[in-house]
């Protein structure tokens, strides 16, 4: 079976690896244009297309699929498209040209989750269970009739970079296993079934830690932006990124967002209980120890972070 294989990030390179290793033709890449990336804004290949480039894949670049990219998509003869994360929308006028349609690996158990950061909200709102489903890709948001499905359970410290990495690779076998029944006539694809919740793509501001919220919030909430667009606070009007805290619930006293130390450990106060802060980046500084920043304030009895 041609395969048309679309995705652009490095969550998406552990599915591009299993349908090369599974035997599937795939007669070329789609993903998005070279980025600038670092201080230096160096123009570099997303990581689907260095995947390609190694294996000798064509690769399609397109911001968009607009009538160029459809031209070159037709010019390929696929008969069926995998999307993983590709990072923009398929209009009606491509979804017929593969026989078989545009099958996606999405990172949710549909309908939970519809949309760019299924990982991320489902992290950000304590959910104990997620997974991944391969569905027949439609015009509505992740709408479509669902093929496959795998689970995976959230740990309590699970950050979704974490979280995103397991599914990556445990989708990738997904992915194969489900072009593989379609290829020989024994896919069912069922409609989804459930509540319908939306995950709309992080902005900077879903990184914003509000210490009056509970500490139980401000934890999943920074596990769940983590690593993009990450956590953070603000000190004396500069923008301190945080890795994700730890919960103490035997630290009470502190008012939101005030601030203590005890040996090795730097306490902030919250809605409820402290949690403890473990790396953190003030501005123009590199990633540090949260003990060795405390160590260069000259007192933290009136540091409060807003």
């Amino acid at each position: 079976m041609r395969v048309l294989f679309a995705g652009t990030p490095a969550v998406a390179v552990p599915s591009l690896n299993a349908l090369v290793e599974a035997g599937f033709d795939v007669v070329a890449v789609l993903t998005r244009p070279d980025a600038p990336i670092g201080r230096k804004r160096v123009l570099t290949p997303s990581p689907v297309a260095a995947r390609a480039a190694e294996l000798g894949i064509d690769v399609i670049h397109a911001a968009r699929i607009d009538a160029e990219a459809i031209g070159r998509i037709s010019a390929v003869s696929p008969d069926v498209a995998a999307i993983v994360a590709y990072g923009g929308l398929v209009p009606p006028a491509a979804l017929g040209i593969p026989r078989h349609g545009w099958i996606n690996l999405h990172f949710s158990l549909l309908p939970s989750w519809r949309g760019a950061a299924p990982v991320q909200r489902a992290v950000m709102a304590g959910d104990d269970v997620t997974g991944a489903v391969t569905f027949q890709l439609e015009e509505g948001l992740d709408t479509g009739p669902v093929f496959g499905t795998l689970t995976e359970t959230v740990g309590p410290e699970d950050t979704a970079g974490e979280l995103l990495d397991r599914l990556s690779r445990s989708g990738a076998v997904l992915l194969a296993q489900t072009l593989s029944a379609i290829d020989a006539g024994k896919a069912a694809a069922l409609p989804q079934t459930g509540e319908i919740s939306l995950a709309p793509k992080l902005a900077l501001d879903d990184g914003r830690l509000d210490w009056k919220h509970p500490a139980l919030a401000i934890d999943r909430q920074a596990r769940g932006v983590t690593p993009e667009p990450g956590a953070w606070t603000v000190l004396d009007g500069q923008r301190i990124k945080l890795e994700p805290v730890r919960l103490r619930p035997d630290v009470s006293g502190l008012a939101p967002g005030s601030l203590s130390a005890q040996g090795k450990s730097v306490f902030v106060g919250t809605g409820s209980h402290g949690v403890e802060l473990t790396r953190m980046q003030p501005a123009g500084k590199k990633m540090m120890a949260a003990a060795d920043w405390a160590r260069g304030m000259a007192s933290l009895e009136s540091v409060v972070f807003e």
